[in-house]
């Protein structure tokens, strides 16, 4: 599959583009981004081509991976499905829900495959965590803490992201904890609850359609020794926790890549394709609304 790259930041030279590079049934064209003297320097750094015109890489190319923010993801992501191009995207899909259901629409016009990379969904140990546990019935609540410290002082190399800074942590993480609950538990069918804590700590309650109830608490702002994921089922089949991964980002973006070859080879869809995500924009969105209005 001949795959082009749409972004230069960090995501992408820290997993996108590598991950491109490395993977035996790619065919890595090219590169385009916002900044082409980075386009440039990111292209040259993988033995690849850097494109000025986003058109001219979607012509030369099957699908695209996306790594930029989710405002000007969609509109990239729309206009590659018209194009006819496979598209690999990141979450959250859109900022808004009429941009996920674009990106949709356009997909399902052009008949393309998507997978959108929620990474916990293609890192080995806790995606079998995640099927096993879809299996069961009979939960009865969940707790999800997903806090990072992009904001709190340290390194990460996502603190410069104006809109990471402007969504917060319900925008960046809260996508994860979501991907990691819709298939346990079902569709969410009320926001119950959403309430602010400090910086841009959220606390968000949710009923599923499965009849569980749900506690997520979000932040790109916790203190570097609180930061971490943890994810917490009770029901009748006991107590159980998601399980850490021993892999990084990168072999599970090369699952995410396999994911979209094969949907778009047999024409099925992946669970985490860009209607999945426009769900769980959906929710994000509902959860912005309740704490809007309390």
């Amino acid at each position: 599959m001949r795959f082009g790259l749409l972004g230069t930041g960090p995501w992408a030279q820290m997993v996108h583009a590598p991950a491109l590079d490395a993977h035996e049934g790619v065919d890595f064209v090219g590169v385009w981004g916002r900044r082409p003297e980075a386009a440039k320097e990111l292209a040259d750094r993988h033995g690849t081509r850097a494109y000025d015109d986003v058109d001219a890489l979607l012509a030369d190319v099957d699908a695209v991976a996306v790594a930029l923010p989710p405002a000007i993801q969609a509109d990239l992501a729309a206009r590659a499905a018209r194009a006819g191009r496979h598209l690999l995207l990141d979450k959250p899909i859109a900022e808004t829900v009429e941009g996920g259901r674009a990106v949709v629409d356009a997909a399902r016009a052009g008949g393309v495959a998507s997978v959108v990379f929620f990474t916990t969904r293609f890192l080995s140990e806790p995606a079998a965590w995640i099927t096993e546990q879809s299996e069961r019935d009979g939960w009865f609540v969940a707790r999800a803490q997903w806090l990072g410290a992009v904001f709190s002082g340290g390194d990460s190399p996502f603190a410069a992201s104006p809109w990471r800074r402007e969504k917060g942590g319900l925008w960046d993480v809260g996508p994860h904890a979501l991907s990691v609950l819709l298939p346990v538990l079902g569709d969410v069918t009320r926001v119950t609850a959403a309430a602010r804590g400090p910086e841009d700590l959220v606390h968000v309650v949710l009923d599923h359609a499965g009849g569980a109830s749900s506690s997520l608490a979000l932040s790109l702002t916790a203190p570097a020794e609180a930061a971490g994921n943890f994810v917490e089922l009770r029901g009748t089949a006991g107590v159980t926790t998601l399980p850490a991964s021993s892999e990084g980002a990168l072999p599970a973006f090369a699952r995410a890549i396999d994911a979209l070859r094969t949907a778009a080879d047999t024409g099925r869809p992946h669970p985490c394709d860009a209607a999945f995500a426009l769900r769980v924009t959906e929710i994000l969105a509902s959860v912005e609304e309740t704490l809007g209005s309390a």
